[in-house]
């Protein structure tokens, strides 16, 4: 470990499973005995498998006891896009330039000037190009294949990308060049849709999130990043922002459902069964209680 890893685990002791689970070093531990390590770990307190109560609670429930093939698709980046053309239509998807199964595969003079490259399995492996000729092709090629060697279902037990092939793939640039785009997260529960994370500066310094309900009230409630000095007036498209979530969320005791706004047109991101993956605390406390109530695992299919 670099000193600056060393400084920075010193000064967050609670990432210490996530250096020891990206490196393989925590495998050999049962997805239940590691759930119940980084939950202890994250809460201070035993997790309650047994009889969940709070969102957190649950989503440990639901890593360990509701998988279904169908999962791995729907976290899979490329494959997803299909499923989600199938249902409610290609104009919803941002479309896919290429797909590679390595970063030696990119051919740069068949890309547009500007694109996106990520990866199929998980949530890190992103590069964002504005413009090709200042594109860093060293940067994006070594962050790409680190990310190709990291199964994510390691750090935390998501189950659905355990088995989701690691692939790349170029996407059209959407959104203003000199903003990032706003990012809407619909918290679904068996097909309705209740809670909308907003998040603006999304992966800056300067990120922000706020929480609003179906109605567009905003919510007593954040996480783990501060809220917006300026929140943002309700989206003209909510309704069928809303609307579309149910009908993909419906079977699925939580789904998230995310979002982008780009030219006044809904473009879907991607889906979360397990948002910030059960590990995030909620301020106030309470509300970790409110939304567990709102997964109705007894209603779960047999």
């Amino acid at each position: 470990m670099s000193k600056e890893g060393l400084k920075y685990y010193l000064k967050h002791p609670k990432q210490i499973y996530g250096f020891f689970a990206s490196r393989g070093m925590l495998n050999w531990v049962s997805d239940k005995a590691y759930l119940k390590m980084v939950y202890k770990n994250s809460f201070g307190k035993k997790l309650n498998l047994k009889n969940p109560q709070t969102f957190n609670e649950k989503l440990q429930w639901l890593k360990l006891y509701n998988r279904k093939d169908i999962y791995t698709a729907m976290v899979d980046k490329y494959q997803v896009k299909k499923l989600i053309t199938d249902k409610i239509g290609a104009d919803y998807i941002i479309p896919t330039i290429n797909v590679y199964d390595k970063f030696e595969d990119i051919n740069l003079d068949e890309l547009p000037n500007q694109f996106v490259l990520k990866c199929t399995h998980d949530s890190g492996g992103l590069v964002i190009c504005k413009d090709k000729s200042c594109l860093d092709l060293e940067k994006a090629k070594k962050k790409i294949k680190k990310s190709l060697k990291v199964n994510y279902f390691w750090l935390s037990r998501e189950w659905p990308y355990k088995n989701v092939k690691p692939r790349i793939i170029a996407e059209e640039f959407v959104g203003e060049i000199s903003n990032s785009l706003v990012v809407y997260k619909v918290f679904c529960f068996n097909g309705t849709a209740k809670i909308i994370q907003v998040i603006q500066g999304d992966k800056t310094k300067q990120e922000s999130i706020d929480y609003f309900d179906d109605n567009w009230n905003l919510l007593d409630l954040r996480q783990n990043y501060p809220n917006s000095l300026e929140h943002l007036p309700k989206p003209q498209l909510l309704d069928e922002m809303l609307k579309l979530s149910g009908e993909l969320s419906k079977g699925y005791p939580f789904l998230r459902v995310d979002w982008y706004i780009v030219n006044n047109k809904l473009k879907f991101s991607e889906f979360t069964f397990y948002s910030d993956s059960g590990l995030s605390k909620f301020y106030p406390d309470e509300w970790d209680l409110k939304l567990g109530e709102m997964i109705k695992l007894d209603k779960m299919e047999k």
